[in-house]
């Protein structure tokens, strides 16, 4: 027996605006004697965070206030009191980090081990249903499975006594880069690159912003005109070569995004936080700042969805998009908007990038809103689910829905485009049962993810999924019952009859029949008047 069973559907809501912003500049000209400060001040700094966090790390719960003003002294006398404010919040943002990241994967255990064990549980070969995995295929498998699950086992007990003592366990550099250096050959590296990134990415180079002192950061002060500058640790300050132990790189700053926005804040001595990192593959180095911006208001979900919108289905390679009018109906013609997923992170970051805008333009050139799913694969990933679909998980995997849905979000608030974030549940199946049949004829070829596309747009107004249902399959009559979705007492015009189209349907009926169809005082029912006149009760007699 198949479980009908449907989740419950959430409802749509308008997206939030960003909460920050942070922007970037390459380092250009620089001198080989600036290059070789700022290595030696980041790995200063660097030395001086890992210390940090391990002694944050080992305090765990007891770690307090007292705890934290007595580190933030321990680093002051070996650099400065602001390098020491901004080197404390950064350890404890990454301890805070990693305890997420431990709920996370001890809730991805629990999963694991929860399908592990419904499985074994069924015969060997059970198929399936579309809400529940069966059976595994062969014995073989089952017993593979029998001890993986003692193993995710093992290891939910070891992370969860890590989370009930405050343990965590943090890589400064990146768990991935320190695995490639077991295996330098795959990793087409050779020990000096190896060795160059890694310096690169333990290296401290960050600095708070601090609103109210000049330009927005003592640290690390960049100019309007562009000067960057930056305070020397305590033992380094024979570096210097400028007045205050600071030290002027020969490089200028312009920020071409968003650069009147950070000009008018330091020059408003407003707070903006300044990062430097060193890419060891371009050979460059870079400057980011980043300030915090008030939440942007949105509108109501019915201003919205007032004059229609469009919906969007996100997909591997490509973001089928349709446009809706109020009523939930399709306009126009559907558009495909592709995207690159393979090569590196700035080749895809790129990719996304250019599909969002290109999706941006379109929807404020029309001034409509846009639908996307509220897509988290963070529980459809995991191999014990999808058992052999390698492919499959593969597939969700790649899928950027995270970092799409937080661009879109930030690059459609600077448009003034609003995002309506809906329930993905059933849209890609409901849309293709409903919707890619009707909506394809011989000039147009719906595919299934527009029809998905469609069903989105059409949640986000508020409508039911589900065009309108067919007639009893019998006659005109309701025995096989009424039709499940009909028009609500408050819409005008729902008694009234269908729209007439002139001329026959039939060969048999002439021209003009059946005008009075959808008029019951012309017709034979009880409480109406007859055609051929009015009918009245007389009143009883006063006998009775």
């Amino acid at each position: 027996m198949v479980d009908t069973k449907l989740r419950t559907i959430d409802p749509p809501f308008v997206a939030l605006g960003p909460s920050g912003v942070a922007i970037r500049d390459r380092l250009k000209e620089l001198t080989a004697e600036d290059e070789t400060v700022l290595r030696a001040v980041g790995d200063l700094l660097g030395s001086l965070a890992g210390k940090d966090l391990k002694t944050r790390a080992a305090a765990a719960f007891d770690h307090d206030s007292d705890q934290w003003a007595e580190r933030k002294r321990a680093l002051t006398g070996r650099s400065s009191s602001r390098w020491a404010g901004s080197i404390t919040k950064a350890t404890h943002d990454q301890w805070a980090l990693a305890r997420r990241c431990q709920l996370a994967h001890i809730q991805c255990l629990e999963a694991g081990i929860r399908t592990i064990a419904h499985r074994l549980s069924l015969p060997v070969g059970e198929k399936g249903t579309g809400r529940a995995p069966g059976g595994y295929r062969t014995a073989q498998e089952w017993f593979a499975k029998t001890r993986r699950l003692h193993v995710l086992e093992d290891r939910l007990a070891t992370e969860r006594a890590d989370r009930e003592a405050g343990r965590v366990r943090v890589v400064r550099g990146g768990k991935r880069l320190i695995n490639n250096r077991r295996n330098l050959a795959a990793a087409q590296l050779t020990e000096q690159e190896w060795r160059q990134r890694w310096e690169a990415e333990r290296r401290f180079l960050a600095a708070d912003g601090e609103s109210g002192k000049r330009y927005g950061n003592e640290t690390i002060r960049v100019t309007p005109a562009g000067e960057v500058s930056l305070k020397l640790p305590a033992p380094l300050e024979h570096l210097a070569n400028a007045q205050h132990g600071r030290y002027v790189l020969a490089a200028r700053v312009s920020f071409p995004h968003r650069g009147e926005q950070w000009r008018d804040r330091v020059e408003a001595n407003r707070a903006v936080a300044y990062r430097i990192h060193e890419d060891t593959i371009r050979g460059r180095w870079y400057l980011t700042a980043s300030w915090a911006i008030p939440p942007v208001k949105t509108v109501p979900l019915e201003t919205a969805r007032a004059g229609g919108l469009i919906g969007v289905d996100t997909n591997a390679d490509h973001l089928a998009a349709w446009r809706l009018d109020k009523h939930g109906n399709p306009v126009g013609q559907p558009r495909r908007f592709d995207y690159d997923l393979s090569g590196s992170a700035d080749h895809r970051d790129a990719q996304v990038r250019h599909a969002i805008i290109r999706l941006l333009h379109w929807a404020a050139r029309r001034g409509l809103s846009i639908a996307i799913e509220d897509l988290d694969f963070a529980a459809e990933k995991s191999r014990e689910k999808h058992g052999h679909r390698k492919r499959f998980r593969k597939l969700i995997s790649g899928m950027p829905v995270s970092k799409l849905r937080a661009r879109l979000v930030s690059m459609a608030v600077e448009l003034g485009i609003t995002v309506v974030a809906v329930d993905p549940a059933y849209t890609s199946r409901w849309g293709a049962q409903h919707w890619q049949k009707p909506l394809t004829s011989k000039t147009r070829k719906t595919t299934r993810h527009h029809a998905a596309a469609v069903a989105i747009g059409r949640r986000a107004l508020g409508h039911p999924i589900r065009r309108r249902m067919a007639p009893p399959p019998h006659d005109q009559s309701d025995r096989a019952g009424h039709r499940t979705v009909q028009a609500d007492s408050g819409i005008p015009g729902r008694e009234e009859p269908r729209p007439r189209i002139p001329g026959p349907r039939t060969r048999c009926a002439d021209a003009g029949c059946g005008e009075n169809a959808g008029n019951q005082d012309a017709q034979h029912r009880s409480g109406r008047p007859a055609e051929h006149g009015s009918w009245q009760q007389d009143s009883p007699p006063l006998s009775l």
